[in-house]
């Protein structure tokens, strides 16, 4: 685990105890510090020695109050408190960032946005492993970055980085930056667009002179305040994507990358693997042999000439109109619990759909948005939905689970939604 002689002698609080928050507490542990725990949740707390109820402790002395990334900053009474006491509320990341000067010499590449941060940092990750540079793959991807192995010299170490994680980060300077794309999400978190940006953006201004910082997003008001935040000028070195990009001469070679969303991925990828030296025909390579990930944009089975697409951690609808114009023929299952009360990023796409085929809470509501757009199903379920799709389905076309929701009416998760999703496939006649 990674751990630092900093800590050693120090306070903490650390509130939230699943994996990341135990992973908070072991490395604090073993780098010498004294830690109060806690969570609301006895089972959480089954195990976990000091425990201290920190909802009603005094916090005055404590030299950092971490919590879980979920922890609502802007209501929670807990972070009110800490504030109040002079405390500073920090996450694993920020503890990251101040262990850093006690590890081997590495780099960090952080990469943030709305959509697309997962791909990105598994495709970066995987440019560098293939070419031989050791990596570690951490943040909201992967397991917590305290809990692994501090990498060889020469390492680096690729985070994926939440609004929700760089809200509690201050002293994080990445190597690289990369700014995806930012679109409405976590409003009931953040309560304004303009302070959802703000926590995007920190990923920028943490940075110093001789780092590189990428704009993958394409949007000009975005760009704006990119080189308002970025010195292009000096040492520091920009890359930022022009609204009319459109260079997908080589994106037919990679099969697991296809569609626009996976044009900005791969644009953002390629240049943080030059900003870290990795050769062009490496990176080419790499692209072609990139596996993809689990529940984003994932062929799960080809059964009588249809594609079965599972893409069930598409949660907004942002994060569905890319898988919307990846293929021809489209039967879309979509629902869940939703996000948000339209589908307005939806409804310039939908040229590709055969029927939409809705499930969980959100049915009724997409039902009545995407009345007279295209033929929509209230399955109800998903293996409703499935059955349908797949009798519906011809020669050719494509059954894609694309939520655009939430899963928590119906599966524990995403994944778990994602499982089911598969498994139903698989159990269809071949």
């Amino acid at each position: 685990m990674i751990t630092a002689g900093a800590f050693a002698g120090k306070r903490y609080g650390v509130f939230g105890l699943a994996r990341t928050g135990r992973s908070v507490l072991a490395s604090l542990a073993a780098s010498g510090a004294e830690v109060w725990a806690w969570d609301d949740s006895a089972a959480a707390r089954e195990g976990v020695a000091g425990l201290v109820d920190l909802n009603t402790a005094p916090l005055e002395g404590l030299d950092g109050l971490v919590v879980s990334p979920g922890v609502p900053l802007n209501r929670h009474p807990l972070v009110a408190r800490a504030r109040a006491a002079g405390v500073p509320v920090i996450g694993d990341i920020e503890l990251f960032a101040q262990a850093r000067a006690e590890l081997p010499p590495h780099r960090v590449v952080g990469i943030t946005g709305t959509n697309g941060k997962s791909t990105t940092c598994a495709l970066i990750h995987h440019i560098l492993v293939s070419a031989g540079i050791p990596a570690r793959l951490a943040g909201n991807i992967g397991a917590p970055i305290l809990s692994e192995e501090p990498l060889a010299d020469g390492g680096v170490y690729v985070l994926e980085l939440s609004s929700f994680q760089l809200d509690l980060t201050f002293s994080l300077d990445c190597d690289v930056a990369v700014l995806l794309n930012i679109t409405p999400d976590h409003l009931d978190r953040h309560g304004t667009m303009e302070a959802y940006t703000a926590a995007k953006m920190r990923l920028l201004e943490m940075q110093s002179e001789h780092d590189t910082s990428i704009d993958a997003s394409g949007d000009p008001a975005i760009r704006e305040r990119f080189f308002q935040l970025v010195d292009c000028a000096g040492s520091h070195h920009c890359f930022s994507k022009g609204q009319g990009w459109t260079d997908h001469t080589q994106q037919a070679k990679w099969p697991t990358l296809q569609g626009p969303h996976n044009a900005q991925n791969a644009y953002a990828a390629t240049y943080a693997a030059f900003a870290l030296g990795v050769p062009t025909n490496v990176v080419l390579t790499a692209m072609e042999t990139y596996p993809g990930l689990p529940h984003r944009m994932e062929i799960v089975a080809t059964k009588a000439d249809v594609r079965f697409v599972n893409d069930s951690k598409a949660t907004n609808p942002t994060s569905v109109a890319p898988a919307l114009q990846a293929f021809a023929g489209i039967h879309w299952i979509a629902g869940g619990q939703a996000k948000t009360g339209e589908l307005d990023a939806l409804m310039p796409v939908l040229g590709n759909v055969r029927a939409a085929y809705l499930i969980g809470e959100a049915a009724p509501l997409f039902g009545r948005l995407l009345d007279g757009h295209v033929p929509t199903h209230q399955s109800g379920t998903l293996a409703n939905a499935v059955a349908q799709a797949a009798a519906a389905a011809r020669p050719g076309e494509t059954v894609l689970l694309s939520p655009a929701c939430a899963s928590f009416d119906q599966f524990a998760n995403y994944e778990a939604r994602g499982h089911a999703f598969r498994a139903l496939v698989e159990a269809l006649p071949a």
